[in-house]
């Protein structure tokens, strides 16, 4: 029997096989999580389907983050397979690639600064919010996913660090709401990841050699051990534990800039 085994998961942001979210969707499937996905649109909803059967999957629904009517379809139209939902990840982040690059300040605009925060934490609650009476009683969990440029100022970060500040917060406020409930809320700040939104971050391949040279396991972290994390937190073996932020990170996070060297 897996960790897993009798729940039910609702993965929100597969967008490829390198996505942080697949490596969480392929890790509860083994621990015998039946799974449900949503699409962006239309482009990535042939890519979705394909993983979604490969995980045994046949419900895949679509879902721009940013329209409340999606977010709100979803659930109505995932009720009709599911009587509950017991995990909700959510794998969603967005801005606008200039607000990515060179000076913080010089780049940061008042339409992109909202946008970001729209998609990449509003987005979050948003979901938790249209999930609620699903999960309700269930002692179910949700999900999110980080980074350390939420806590630290980041080259070519920037918008994204502030967006995932207030992520981090969203899962404190929203853990406290859903406690009572029995609904745990977690996410996971995993260290850098060369996947398709991280190859929009520039110089991600130096930061990559640099994590490898300094974290104390002196390598990066997979999508696969950021997966098998994710299905322990979801998990009943994770009852206890809500409204925190876990590094999955080789350690990175312990360690000066230069590391031990």
């Amino acid at each position: 029997m897996g960790l897993l085994t009798g729940k039910r998961a609702l993965i929100v942001g597969v967008a490829s096989n390198r996505s942080i979210a697949w490596g969480i969707a392929q890790a509860m499937h083994r621990e015998g999580a039946e799974l449900a996905y949503t699409y962006q649109n239309e482009k990535l909803q042939g890519r979705v389907e394909k993983f979604a059967g490969e995980t045994g999957s046949d419900i895949t629904l679509p879902c721009d983050v940013s329209v409340d009517e999606e977010i709100s379809d979803v659930f109505t139209r995932l009720n009709e397979h599911w009587p509950h939902l017991d995990i909700l990840v959510h794998s969603v982040a967005f801005a606008d690639r200039e607000l990515l690059e060179g000076d913080y300040l010089g780049s940061i605009t008042r339409e992109g600064f909202l946008r970001a925060q729209d998609i990449s934490a509003y987005s979050f609650a948003a979901l938790g919010k249209a999930a609620r009476p699903l999960m309700q009683g269930r002692n179910g969990a949700m999900l999110t996913l980080t980074y350390i440029g939420s806590v630290r100022a980041m080259p070519n970060y920037n918008m994204m660090g502030i967006a995932k500040a207030s992520l981090e917060a969203n899962v404190r406020y929203m853990a406290a709401d859903l406690g009572p409930e029995g609904t745990r809320v977690n996410a996971i700040s995993a260290g850098p990841i060369r996947t398709l939104a991280a190859s929009g971050i520039k110089g991600l391949r130096g930061f990559l050699n640099h994590v490898e040279k300094v974290s104390p396991l002196r390598r990066n972290v997979t999508i696969e051990e950021v997966g098998n994390v994710a299905a322990f937190l979801c998990s009943d073996y994770a009852s206890a534990v809500t409204g925190e932020i876990t590094y999955v990170d080789c350690g990175y996070n312990t360690v000066g800039s230069e590391g031990q060297e």
